[in-house]
């Protein structure tokens, strides 16, 4: 008997490409496609092919809770081939409301995330048995909390009661609804920050009085942009003014110390300048003061014998007593002198 082969496509390997979409590259399996239990999935079962999980949403403004719901759809099990199926404008639009994102922004944004295999487009509102065995779906993935709409109170109920049914975690704190939220509560700020970066009031849906008290508010938001400016450079150049101030002061304090120790050095008591002042003294005195000749040299040209004193100094034993006495001792030695020529 010829063994039946699987043809289903494989995950994802590289990322270096969009996923695929299911009419481009669709499951044509050539034997049954056995049902799973969930354990015999988590266990890595069948060998011989992917465990194929299916999601499905709007996935309106893709944002990381779509990014993490379809990140827990593709790990629940080792080996897991990951569907994508987005509704179309009219099913969105018919049954949950208008949409941001038109069908095909929506499509391409889920073809460009990563955990995503295949995206089918126009899924259907409800999982129909045909849909699941074209797909060849083993199991649905979605948040637990019962999706009322179209008439019926959960519209995943069919596929749990078959056990083909998996649980997701929903990401508290951020969804669609709450990102439009966000930009009907600032509808002001937004339209004032499109028609500042070229966008024209009829593009947004502005009236004409809107428009010029939108682009007031935007001079005036310039206005005060410029003041708060000037002061945090004001603020900036008199705190560099003060750091300088302070760094003057300290090199000047510096300097002074400096400039008082070196005078202080020179000038004061101990100074170098009143050592050099008397060692200058000492020798001027020194050059200026008769040296004394020795007692032992002889005298050139006379006896050794005590040289008589001069004529004109007197005895100090007798002196003379009257004028006339000191005037004639004068004329006898000079009498005496011419003499001894």
């Amino acid at each position: 008997m010829e063994e039946l082969e699987h043809t289903c496509p494989q995950p994802r390997l590289t990322l270096t490409a969009p996923a695929p979409f299911a009419d481009e590259t669709s499951c044509q399996c050539r034997a049954p496609h056995e049902k799973l239990t969930i354990a015999q999935a988590r266990l890595g079962t069948p060998v011989d092919r992917p465990v194929r999980v299916y999601a499905d949403g709007i996935f309106d403004l893709f944002h990381s809770g779509h990014a993490r719901a379809l990140m827990q759809a593709k790990t629940l099990f080792p080996n897991s081939y990951l569907l994508v199926g987005v509704c179309s404008d009219d099913l969105t639009h018919k049954f949950k409301g208008f949409t941001v994102m038109n069908e095909n922004e929506r499509y391409e944004a889920l073809r460009h995330c990563r955990y995503v295999d295949e995206v089918i487009r126009d899924a259907p509102w409800t999982l129909t048995p045909e849909f699941l065995e074209k797909h060849k779906i083993d199991f649905v993935a979605h948040d637990d909390i019962p999706y009322s709409s179209a008439g019926s109170d959960d519209v995943y109920k069919h596929i749990k009661e078959a056990g083909m049914f998996v649980p997701t975690q929903r990401t508290e704190g951020i969804s669609t609804s709450d990102i439009i939220t966000r930009i009907v509560r600032d509808y002001d700020v937004y339209a004032r920050r499109n028609l500042q970066r070229g966008y024209t009031a009829k593009e947004l849906n502005v009236s004409f009085i809107n428009e010029k008290k939108y682009r007031f508010q935007n001079q005036v938001d310039k206005m005060k942009e410029k003041v708060k400016n000037v002061e945090e450079k004001s603020k900036e150049f008199v705190y560099k003014v003060e750091e300088k101030s302070h760094d003057l002061i300290q090199k000047w304090e510096e300097k002074s110390r400096e400039f008082i120790g070196n005078f202080l050095e020179l000038f004061g008591p101990d100074g170098a300048w009143k050592q050099m002042f008397q060692e200058r003294s000492g020798r001027m005195l020194q050059a200026f003061s008769p040296r004394q000749s020795p007692n032992s040299s002889p005298t050139r040209g006379r006896s050794p014998s005590r040289s008589p004193s001069p004529p004109w100094v007197f005895n100090k034993a007798s002196p003379p007593s009257s004028p006339k006495a000191a005037s004639a001792s004068l004329s006898s030695m000079s009498e005496g002198d011419e003499d001894e020529k």
